[in-house]
């Protein structure tokens, strides 16, 4: 291998980032490369969701008006230094799906429907294109296609109402420009999504600098909100009191505790809102976001690109031997992954990856991922992983009937 393990521990010895491995609660023998699925446990989640049932015990119905209530709007405050937002800018809510649902109703409303198609980028993540397709079905749309790949240009015409987007690819790792395509889209008269999944917590985020009046994006990867932990929905100031929200909950209501018979959307982001959370979910992202607004996003970046670097760097000699596609863009233009394509054994390589503890995920077709979240992740435990992947490579222990098993989720 090209850097030495003595290297690697020197690199971790120079590492500012290296104190917040310890506030992370990771499983003894297992390398996390899988924190862009689902982000390990900060350690003061623990306490912050047993705090959470001790004031449920103690203050019952109480515990709306001690925090829970204003919770969206507090963490989605928290959130926007992590994304080039201000202050009442960005609501922590329910899921991406919903807040995609929510943003196109928003924004075609109004647009007194005057632009009647909807578009989406082919092999984007499966759940931006089934919302867009199941928007334009409802509500009598017409959804159309971006092939991957491709430029926007061709697309955007006077009839386009939104387009919707990922700043990084959830299978390529690929980064796009934010702010000239925004500029391009805003250009035609149509409006942009950026769905933030696989960006928020890996990189900087500048939504001011880069123009966007719209945003949504997770907090359970690499925020570390949880499993399933409240998504967020971005709206620039001056574009948030235009319509309603198609999702028209007593929460986003005006007055949602006068109870009355007419839907009124409340002012500014709270509009978004829908339904009754689970103040559970937010303690436990309530206790990431904490530890969130200690972390530098310069140095945050530097590190993710020398983990990447340095995984790929043990990796080249090995790879075009067993048919292994490397697919990660260069630096500039990727996230924080590397993606592997092997078409046959793919799956298989990282079932026997994780029998030995080392954690990414596979994706159809042929695709193993690998996540590098840099405040929990040192260049050791890359090294090792490397290691890791090139012994069940030569050794083969991915042909082992047993790896050929799938479950339910990969």
């Amino acid at each position: 291998m090209p850097v030495t393990l003595d290297e690697v521990r020197e690199l971790d010895r120079q590492d500012p980032l290296a104190p917040f491995r310890n506030r992370f609660a990771l499983p003894e023998g297992t390398i996390y490369l899988d924190g862009n699925s689902l982000g390990a446990q900060p350690s003061a989640a623990v306490e912050a969701v047993n705090g959470l049932m001790t004031q449920w015990r103690d203050s019952l119905i109480q515990g709306w008006n001690q925090g829970w209530f204003d919770a969206p709007e507090r963490l989605g405050d928290w959130l926007a230094p992590l994304l080039g937002a201000a202050p009442g800018e960005v609501l922590a809510t329910d899921t991406i799906t919903h807040n995609l649902f929510k943003l196109l109703g928003y924004i075609t409303e109004g647009q007194g429907r005057a632009r009647p198609v909807i578009l989406s980028e082919g092999g984007n993540f499966p759940t931006d294109g089934y919302i867009a397709q199941g928007f334009c079905r409802f509500g009598g749309f017409e959804h159309r296609v971006v092939p991957e790949g491709e430029a926007l240009d061709a697309y955007l015409d006077d009839r386009v109402a939104a387009v919707v987007l990922s700043h990084v690819h959830y299978r390529t790792g690929r980064l796009r420009d934010m702010a000239a395509i925004t500029r391009q889209v805003h250009a035609s008269g149509a409006e942009v999504i950026w769905d933030l999944a696989h960006s928020a917590g890996a990189l900087p985020v500048d939504l001011a600098a880069c123009g966007v009046r719209y945003a949504v994006g997770c907090t359970y990867k690499y925020l570390n909100g949880g499993p399933g932990a409240p998504a967020f929905l971005y709206v620039r100031r001056d574009a948030q009191d235009r319509a309603w929200q198609p999702l028209s909950g007593w929460l986003g209501h005006a007055a949602p505790f006068a109870f009355e018979a007419d839907y009124a959307p409340a002012a500014g982001v709270s509009r978004f809102r829908t339904g009754t959370h689970s103040p559970l979910a937010y303690a436990a992202l309530e206790a990431s976001l904490a530890l969130w607004q200690e972390v530098d996003l310069v140095q945050l970046r530097r590190k993710s690109q020398r983990l990447i670097e340095l995984f790929r760097e043990s990796l080249a000699d090995c790879l075009d031997e067993h048919s292994i596609a490397d697919i990660t863009p260069p630096e500039t233009e990727r996230g924080s992954q590397v993606g592997l394509v092997a078409p046959d054994n793919g799956y298989a390589i990282v079932q026997a990856l994780i029998e030995r503890g080392v954690i990414g995920d596979y994706r159809e077709p042929g695709l193993m991922r690998f996540g590098f979240a840099p405040l929990y992740l040192s260049h050791e435990d890359v090294w090792q992983a490397a290691r890791h992947l090139r012994e069940v490579l030569a050794e083969g222990e991915y042909l082992a009937p047993r790896f050929q098993q799938r479950g339910a989720v990969t």
